[in-house]
């Protein structure tokens, strides 16, 4: 009789050949029975040997969990108990169902409005979210985006976690599929989840963030506390500056703000803004125009005092299609990130071309949005573009202008974009952008910009980590 080998390459000992063989009984005791009734007994368990091999590295995996972490992961027992009797399909999706659970542990922890107000700013659904539960309203992508927005995951974590999320997506039993996972995979995804979810700590900026959002809510800042922000404000990254924006006008035009948070907002507002970038100031304009044309007045008014406290008349929009256009992109993002999207986009991609018109003429505060939303559905996702509204986005991207085209060139210092263009789908549309950006360019700045974006030799996702490319991206068209 041949040796057996164990999932670590050496020769399996007498308790792992147990295993094993209990394991093996086990199977063919359930596949009897399932033939008994009828039922089908092939292609149900995974192969013995890749269990063996997800449950040899579960310790070393689970050892840096606290014993009071283990003592609640009930998704994590499930997950071992699905993939020790074979079912990957299932114990994938126990997986991704902890690392929720968990992440909106760690959302609740942090600050529930802060973050409804960057996972979905002023549409509709806001008004819904309230409390704990309501974080179930948020889609798991969603959830993904807005925690690494506010600093609870890294770019990096992000990027680990939305390769599961895909691939539970894809491979679980949460839907049909023919996928085939390994013990591996399962360890490995267990590891990323516990690594970049469970047991990392917030970084600097998210932990300042968190105290200073309670000590806004809790009693009036002192004159050092104010002289404190003001550094900490100074010490923001650009993109956590506008994250952070949005969180204070979100918490002084909601409806239940106290007289306290009214204070402690509008005198730190002064301090935070000119660390806000433009295209997030034109944004607090939109959403001001979009609370008059709802007759949403008490938003209304408390978005135009923010705007008057530090001069920024020149960010009202006095044409409510910008507010109009705006939704009908919130509305698209949505469908975008939603599932059958490929098919769904359709309808809110037709709203915002009816919107646009033939000429794709866009009012200045909203074209950001506009350039952005344009560029992420064009580039697609993971699993490709959306068929049916292809041809829309093209359409719509041939329509702008060289100022618009300049946007676009420079999309990928987003990090959203940069992530999309790390597939072979999103690097192809790349491509086909430049080429629709090329004939709109009239400056020398942008010219050379797109030469230099040419004769990159890595891949474009690594374009914006590039130093001379960066300070290309900085340069004013003239």
């Amino acid at each position: 009789m041949s040796e057996m080998i164990a999932p670590t390459g050496g020769a399996i000992t007498p308790d792992e050949s147990g295993v094993l063989g209990d394991l093996a009984r086990f199977e063919a005791t359930v596949r009897a029975e399932l033939e008994r009734v009828g039922l089908p007994s092939q292609d149900v368990f995974v192969d013995v040997h890749e269990r063996a091999m997800m449950v040899s590295n579960v310790s070393g995996v689970l050892a840096p969990l606290a014993p009071a972490i283990r003592d609640r992961s009930h998704y994590i027992s499930k997950m071992i108990a699905a993939a020790t009797v074979g079912l990957f399909d299932a114990a994938l999706n126990y997986l991704w169902d902890e690392l929720v659970n968990e992440l909106r542990q760690r959302v609740a922890g942090f600050d529930l409005s802060y973050f409804f107000d960057i996972a979905v700013g002023a549409s509709e659904l806001r008004k819904s979210l309230k409390t704990e539960d309501d974080l179930k309203k948020i889609s798991d992508q969603n959830l993904l985006e807005a925690s690494r927005e506010i600093g609870l995951l890294t770019d990096v974590g992000f990027q680990r976690l939305d390769h599961v999320r895909y691939m539970r997506n894809h491979a679980s039993a949460a839907h049909p599929n023919q996928v085939t996972l390994t013990g591996l995979d399962l360890a490995q995804w267990l590891q990323v989840c516990i690594r970049e979810v469970i047991t990392t700590p917030p970084d600097t900026v998210t932990a300042h963030t968190g105290k200073l959002l309670a000590n806004i809510k809790k009693d009036r800042l002192d004159a050092d506390a104010i002289r404190d922000a003001a550094v900490f404000f100074d010490q923001l990254p650009p993109d956590r500056a506008a994250t952070l924006g949005n969180g204070f006008f979100g918490l002084y035009t909601a409806q239940n703000r106290t007289p306290v948070v009214a204070d402690n907002v509008r005198t730190l507002w002064p301090k935070l803004w000119p660390f806000i970038d433009e295209d997030t100031r034109q944004s607090y304009g939109v959403r001001h125009a979009r609370a008059r044309a709802s007759a949403d007045t008490g938003v209304a008014t408390a978005a135009r005092e923010l705007l008057d406290l530090v001069d920024g008349a020149a960010y009202l929009n006095a044409d409510v299609r910008a507010a109009e256009i705006s939704e009908a992109l919130d509305a698209l993002m949505s469908a975008h990130q939603g599932w059958n999207n490929f098919a769904n986009e359709l309808p809110a991609a037709r709203r915002v071309a009816n919107l646009a018109g033939d000429q794709g003429n866009i009012p200045e505060p909203v074209k950001a949005q506009y350039v952005s939303t344009l560029v992420k559905t064009f580039l697609g996702n993971n699993s490709g573009v959306s068929w049916a509204a292809a041809e829309i986005y093209k359409a719509l991207l041939q329509q702008l202008d060289g100022g618009a085209a300049g946007r676009m060139l420079r999309s990928f210092m987003d990090p959203d974009v940069s992530y999309r263009l790390s597939s072979r789908i999103g690097q192809g549309q790349w491509r086909e952008l430049l080429e629709i950006v090329e004939p709109k360019l009239t400056s020398q700045t942008d010219r050379a910009l797109l030469d230099a974006i040419r004769a990159f030799s890595g891949t474009p996702d690594k374009l914006r980590l590039d130093t001379a490319i960066t300070k290309k991206v900085k340069q004013r068209p003239h």
